[in-house]
């Protein structure tokens, strides 16, 4: 893993670059990433940490980092440093800086996006070298995501899309005897308000690397700002790592309400759950299930599990106004409004992540 390609030694980094056998290192990454999984699937987190490492300081998973944000749509968009890798020369260079040893992220570049409600989004642009740094280690740290990720999760997840939401919406309420009633969740600020402790705790990656990310500040108008919680949007790994936070509710809902028999009656409690980033949905076969039960639960797994302040989400509550449009009965069971309607959800999903 850590050969690089064979060259003359008169040829330079730009040539060096070019000459980069790129089909080669993905097999590499991709096999160790499959030991990583099976590691994952056995329990044997010694072993995963050390193929995480060990894909971490490869040739091969350093040169893909760089590839990967000096290829995509904010290969031009620089950090604090102004910097941009834009020459087959600086890219190739790039590959070496790649080193856990001595690093030290720098803060990152506040800017505000509009957002489809008309409100600003804060985004955090990290730079080249710290996105690239990320993207390495979000190679050794997806495998093990994607592995105890929640079946029916499906914001920023490698070939999932929302699509495939709209298909597991359709699928949970098409039918004549599907639920009659649903739950919609929205977790507010979800980037923002992540503890640092429980994703230090948590993540299976290098705490000390990520300890740095966490708490490297951001800069607006010249001023130096601290960052006591959350991921930033706009990382390469934030995505992934609310995604770890948030997965286990689905297990959680599924071992809660099986289905049992009451006085020798079978009784279905039928809930489903389908979630996009921070926007998901949950089924229920009566109000009184959604609101009594199914609501208690999902708020005690953001506060004992994820250690966020209940205020930080919000759900659909028919003793509050506001909120009552949250928690529904879906208008129709015929297929095409169906899947009509429960596009339009996960398409709001989408564009509010």
């Amino acid at each position: 893993m850590n050969v690089k390609p064979s060259m003359c030694a008169a040829s330079g980094p730009a040539t060096q670059w070019e000459q980069i056998d790129w089909s080669q290192c993905e097999q590499k990454v991709s096999r160790l990433q499959a030991r990583i999984v099976k590691a994952t699937q056995e329990g044997r987190h010694g072993k995963v940490k050390a193929l995480q490492w060990l894909l971490t300081h490869s040739f091969c998973g350093r040169a893909l980092a760089v590839k990967r944000v000096t290829h995509n749509q904010g290969k031009n968009t620089p950090g604090v440093d102004g910097a941009i890798w834009s020459t087959p020369a600086s890219r190739y260079k790039a590959i070496d800086t790649l080193r856990r040893r001595g690093y030290f992220p720098q803060p990152l570049r506040r800017v505000y996006i509009p957002k489809a409600n008309g409100k600003l989004r804060p985004l955090g642009i990290p730079t080249m070298k710290d996105r690239s740094m990320q993207a390495l280690y979000l190679l050794a740290l997806l495998p093990v995501a994607e592995t105890t990720a929640d079946p029916n999760s499906y914001g920023f997840r490698p070939a999932r899309s929302t699509a495939d939401a709209i298909e597991q919406c359709f699928c949970a309420l098409a039918r004549k005897d599907s639920a009659q009633w649903v739950l919609e969740g929205d977790i507010r600020g979800c980037f923002d308000n992540i503890s640092h402790t429980w994703m230090l705790d948590h993540i299976p990656t290098d705490k000390e690397v990520l300890r740095k990310w966490l708490t490297a500040g951001f800069m607006e108008n010249r001023t130096l700002f601290p960052t006591e919680a959350g991921t930033p949007q706009g990382g390469i790994i934030s995505p992934t790592l609310a995604n770890l936070a948030l997965d286990g509710l689905e297990r959680l809902l599924k071992e809660t309400f099986r289905r049992k028999e009451i006085r020798g009656q079978a009784y279905n409690p039928k809930v489903n759950f389908v979630r996009y980033a921070d926007d998901f949905i949950i089924t229920g076969c009566s109000k009184e299930l959604l609101e009594n039960e199914v609501k208690p639960l999902v708020e005690r797994f953001m506060l004992d599990f994820w250690k966020m302040k209940s205020s930080h989400w919000s759900s659909g509550s028919c003793s509050n106004e506001a909120c009552s449009s949250h928690l529904r009965k879906p208008a129709s069971r015929i297929s095409n409004r169906a899947s009509t309607s429960w596009g339009r959800t996960c398409a709001n999903m989408a564009a509010s992540s």
